[in-house]
């Protein structure tokens, strides 16, 4: 087993190899990296994020759809959407995620706007209230399920209240919080600081931190997230998710 000095090298390797303008262009956070306004890449970024499961290069197809469908504006787009403008969505399809989802999804979030101006208030909102980044989730979600929506929708919009380890929306929040102008995550949002997020865990990190030790418990579940972050927190308490990148790039960047 390695020890604190040579896990971190390790890890800071990972970080440098994955953690490069290169790996846009294949990973989802390429679509709100095609927009400049804040508006805009955190309504592209979160809808991406909100469909981030499968190959890369189908989510990276289906998000793009998704801007087109809304004629390469989202911001604008959300703010002035109605019923008429549903029609060319009836197609949409990503995996589970269908056309009632994105129904649901797209009033839900003119309603944020309308009611808080921007996701990274309604977020900041949660997070006052509550004191974390989980609690600043939880206000999320129930804020986003407001409108009239399908029972089905709930389980595109991840609930840590309720244990899950909220995966896209953890990576959703790195991409908009972390500001260390490599050129990957965005940093458009000025009300966090990296210190305050968690890790995102699917099954493939989760695998690389417990063969790296940094995590025991055997669920991917919410206390897993904890878990993880607390231990990242250890080599870099500022920003311990950009450790995100080294989890996830070993074996996909390159040894670490």
């Amino acid at each position: 087993m390695m020890n604190h000095r040579e896990l971190k090298a390790l890890l800071d390797r990972g970080v440098e190899l994955c953690n490069r303008p290169f790996f846009v262009d294949s990973d989802p956070v390429f679509v709100p990296h095609r927009f400049s306004a804040a508006d805009d890449r955190e309504i592209a970024g979160f809808l991406v994020a909100s469909i981030a499961w499968g190959t890369r290069k189908g989510i990276l197809r289906s998000g793009m759809r998704l801007m087109e469908l809304m004629d390469m504006s989202p911001a604008g787009f959300v703010r002035g959407f109605s019923e008429n403008d549903l029609m060319p969505f009836r197609g949409f399809v990503h995996r589970t995620f269908r056309y009632a989802d994105l129904e649901t999804f797209l009033y839900a979030l003119k309603h944020i706007y309308q009611k808080y101006g921007s996701l990274e208030q309604v977020f900041f909102e949660g997070y006052r209230r509550g004191g974390s980044m989980k609690e600043a989730i939880v206000h999320f979600r129930n804020e986003f399920f407001q409108i009239p929506h399908l029972l089905r929708t709930r389980k595109h919009v991840s609930d840590p209240g309720s244990g899950s380890a909220a995966k896209r929306i953890n990576m959703f929040l790195r991409w908009m919080v972390r500001k260390d102008n490599r050129g990957v995550d965005l940093g458009i949002w000025n009300a966090f600081s990296p210190g305050q997020l968690f890790c995102p865990l699917d099954v493939h990190s989760g695998r690389m931190a417990r063969q790296l030790g940094l995590l025991t418990r055997k669920q991917n579940d919410w206390k897993a997230v904890e878990e993880l972050t607390d231990r990242l927190r250890e080599f870099d308490p500022a920003d311990p998710v950009k450790y995100d990148f080294a989890l996830f790039g070993m074996g996909v960047c390159g040894e670490a």
